[in-house]
């Protein structure tokens, strides 16, 4: 069993792992093992060792560019949870002063600078949506939400510059898949992105001093910015410092998790809602049932292998058990249970569900009429654009209330209301969206 991967992380030697192990002691690396969230870790053994003869406090960080996380971000998310489970303390670190600079890593454009007011706005609806994962408090294992504005905004530049700034080697940050990336595609890079590695290695460092956080966990392609904090720890304070980092998820048709032609799957109910959600993972293409599975839900293994020995029509009911359990983290049970229900009443019982994702239009924009393609990409946003939406009409995938939409040209009016006071309309088999005229 491969537990270290090539590019795993040694101070002497960077490029060259040491011995892999064969099993992990620890309840937590050996969970993580479990369920296929580990890509690259740095110095295992020591790791292991500390997760068994003590307490791990670990962190991610978030940082605040929209106002709700995505499907994409749950693996690392899950990985918090896993922490807390077996007994370790979570940190999320909620990027208020690292936002402020923006994450190059492998973006082909610097991200738009966003001013204080939208990050707080952010900040707001973002945090509550991880007590749906962990349990927050004072306890010893419970979670704690911390922002890194809290002393990135009150460095001073020289000062930082001739204690922090002299521990990193340009060379060396040039060198990182994140930074050549984008030097190759020959895209500007700004001074104030290339500041972006030297702040998160910072957050490392002030989270050790302050939590005593020892390791930082996060997606793969944050590798090389976690290995800058370990070298930074080491360096400072004489810190030993881990790093573990989980798989990029994608599909096994290879799209990015949590992208859909509408656009991406939020965490917020008010930006996608649990029936959404619910659909989303019932969606799952068929060869990923069982790593979804393991990732994204608390199921039991042993449940997890049977339901993945299910073959051809039966595997759609181990894609309903997984839309539900990751439903039911994120959304809470009721919810979860009620985007089953819903689904039910409208795919297998055929009726109506009153619980469909609803949009409210104004009655008189249905007396002059709405056109038929900016009502799914604009309106229901089924789809990501008029363009889209005249694709799907030529094949065929575009319903009105049931019934397959001819004319890219036809509009929606008030005749097209149903005896329910809507108009359903659908992107193929499963995804669905009330329209309802405001009173």
């Amino acid at each position: 069993m491969n537990l270290l991967h090539p590019r795993a992380y040694s101070p002497n030697r960077p490029e060259e792992p040491p011995d892999p192990m064969t099993t992990y002691r620890s309840d937590f690396l050996r969970l993580l093992d479990e369920r296929g969230q580990i890509h690259q870790v740095s110095d295992p053994a020591a790791l292991d060792t500390l997760a068994t003869e003590g307490k791990v406090t670990a962190y991610i960080g978030y940082d605040l560019t929209a106002p709700s996380l995505h499907v994409g971000h749950m693996a690392n998310i899950m990985m918090l949870r896993r922490l807390q489970q077996t007994g370790h303390k979570p940190i999320v670190l909620m990027g208020g002063g690292t936002t402020k600079v923006g994450d190059p890593s492998f973006r082909n454009d610097q991200r738009p600078l966003l001013d204080d007011a939208q990050i707080a706005a952010n900040k707001e609806t973002i945090k509550s949506v991880f007590t749906q994962f962990m349990t927050f408090g004072d306890g010893v294992a419970d979670a704690i939400m911390v922002d890194n504005a809290e002393w990135l905004d009150r460095l001073e530049y020289v000062p930082f510059l001739r204690e922090i700034g002299r521990h990193f080697s340009v060379n060396r940050m040039l060198s990182f898949d994140s930074v050549k990336s984008r030097l190759e595609q020959d895209q500007p890079f700004s001074f104030l992105e290339f500041n972006y590695m030297i702040l998160q290695a910072y957050d490392f460092l002030e989270l050790q001093r302050r939590y005593g956080c020892r390791l930082q966990m996060g997606g793969s392609d944050q590798w090389g910015n976690i290995v800058n904090g370990i070298e930074l720890g080491r360096r400072v304070d004489g810190a030993s410092l881990f790093a573990l980092t989980c798989p990029l998820i994608t599909t096994s048709s290879g799209a990015k998790m949590g992208k859909t032609a509408g656009g991406a799957v939020w965490l917020n109910a008010d930006m996608a809602s649990p029936y959404v959600f619910w659909q989303y993972w019932r969606n799952t293409e068929d060869a990923d049932v069982v790593r979804f599975l393991k990732l994204f839900t608390d199921m039991p293994l042993a449940e997890i292998k049977r339901l993945g020995a299910l073959d051809g029509a039966e595997i759609n009911e181990a894609k309903k058990v997984l839309a539900t359990e990751a439903t039911a983290i994120v959304h809470g049970r009721a919810a979860a249970e009620e985007a089953e229900a819903t689904a039910r009443k409208t795919f297998e019982e055929g009726s109506l569900a009153e619980t469909l994702p609803t949009v409210e239009v104004a009655r008189d924009a249905l007396t002059s009429g709405i056109g038929v393609l900016s009502a799914f990409a604009e309106l229901a946003r089924l789809v990501a654009s008029n363009g889209e939406a005249r694709r799907q009409v030529k094949g065929g995938g575009l319903r009105v209330n049931d019934k397959p939409v001819a004319d890219e040209r036809a509009q929606l009016t008030e005749a097209d209301l149903t005896p329910e006071g809507v108009i359903k309309l659908s992107l193929g088999r499963k995804k669905h969206v009330l329209l309802r005229p405001s009173a």
